[in-house]
């Protein structure tokens, strides 16, 4: 037998290269390994190493991340159900391993979404994986078991199945302590285009971490910065597509009367009024949206349109707001004139 590969009656040279350096234990008894050989081999200087319960790294000397992605992947989804793992068909050499139910999370997985504020995988102590709630399975070696009622739909990086970036952020900024280390993240995950605020303060408080000190002011910033990018996004829409220039950042009064609210953009012509939601789902939810919708019902019925965008709809569909807008500019000559209303500085 080869330090690398086990003399068996089935060849691996079907598996792909990281499964032919990383397999479980029945995984190699399929192909003719037994367990007293397999532990023989895995002896203090042997030629292999048990790098988890179950889980074997077949050559000596520190893994890889990439085998310690698999090798944790494959310590969450092999009791999954008995038998073998599922593994790619023959001749299918670069085929990527199935890990149903289980998924790369926390640090590990926002390195794999290319965020230059997360740890190069080396760097990392443990593995983050995300299983279901019911699974029977402890944490051990570099894999950190952790476990959700609801499983959200993985990405698939390099045949690695990872967590959508807000459920990552989350279950990495959980472990943190340093303020600066948690706005880093977040702050990247807007600015770098990975996901919208909202979502990833829903995921913060899903968690129950959004009244943590060190968490105030993080959420703060990444607020801020989203609403920076939505309102550029704004900007630019309007300029792109051929839109006729408002007045921007105002706010509405009646004439010696009460302040009607902020505005992001506002064709008085035409009375025409765009507002970004940049609201995030905090405790205080329903009491925020419920002032956003009398002020739309009161400008409303001074006969102001308002047009309501969010920073994932600027991002995902700007021609289509774009449109939106360009309707109710077009439709403004059909209706009645709206109220005078003042309109200031925001």
């Amino acid at each position: 037998m080869t330090h690398n590969t086990p003399l068996s009656p089935r060849p691996l040279r079907h598996l792909s290269e990281i499964h032919r350096r990383v397999m479980t234990a029945a995984q190699l008894k399929s192909h003719g390994v037994a367990a007293a050989e397999m532990n023989e081999q895995c002896r203090p200087g042997g030629p292999w190493q048990q790098l988890l319960p179950g889980v074997v790294l077949l050559h000596p000397g520190p893994p890889t991340g990439e085998e310690r992605l698999h090798a944790a992947l494959m310590y969450a989804s092999r009791e999954r159900t008995p038998g073998v793992p599922a593994q790619p068909n023959a001749g299918e050499e670069h085929a990527a391993p199935a890990y149903p139910e289980v998924m790369i999370t926390g640090l590990a997985a926002l390195t794999l979404h290319g965020f230059s504020a997360a740890p190069p995988l080396t760097a990392l102590d443990t593995v983050d994986v995300l299983v279901p709630r019911m699974r029977r399975l402890r944490s051990a070696g570099c894999a950190r078991i952790l476990r959700t009622a609801a499983l959200p739909t993985p990405r698939q990086v390099t045949g690695i199945p990872v967590a959508p970036v807000p459920r990552a952020l989350a279950d990495a900024v959980a472990e943190l302590t340093d303020a600066s280390a948690v706005r880093r993240l977040l702050t990247e995950a807007v600015r770098g285009g990975h996901c919208e605020p909202a979502s990833v303060v829903r995921e913060l408080n899903q968690a129950k971490l959004l009244g943590r000190p060190h968490m105030v002011d993080a959420v703060d910033s990444l607020l801020a910065e989203g609403r920076a990018i939505a309102e550029d996004r704004l900007y630019a829409m309007v300029h792109e597509h051929g839109l006729p220039d408002p007045v921007w950042n105002v706010d509405l009064r009646l004439p010696g009367g009460p302040h009607l609210g902020g505005l992001d953009a506002y064709w008085p012509e035409q009375a025409v009024a765009v507002e970004l939601d940049t609201r995030a789902p905090r405790q205080e939810e329903d009491a925020l949206w419920s002032e956003y919708a009398r002020k739309r019902e009161t400008l409303e019925r001074l006969g102001i349109t308002v047009v309501h965008i969010t920073p994932k709809k600027l991002r995902d569909g700007t021609e289509q707001q774009a449109a939106v807008v360009r309707t109710a500019l077009m439709a403004a000559a059909d209706r009645d004139p709206a109220a005078y209303v003042v309109v200031l500085p925001r």
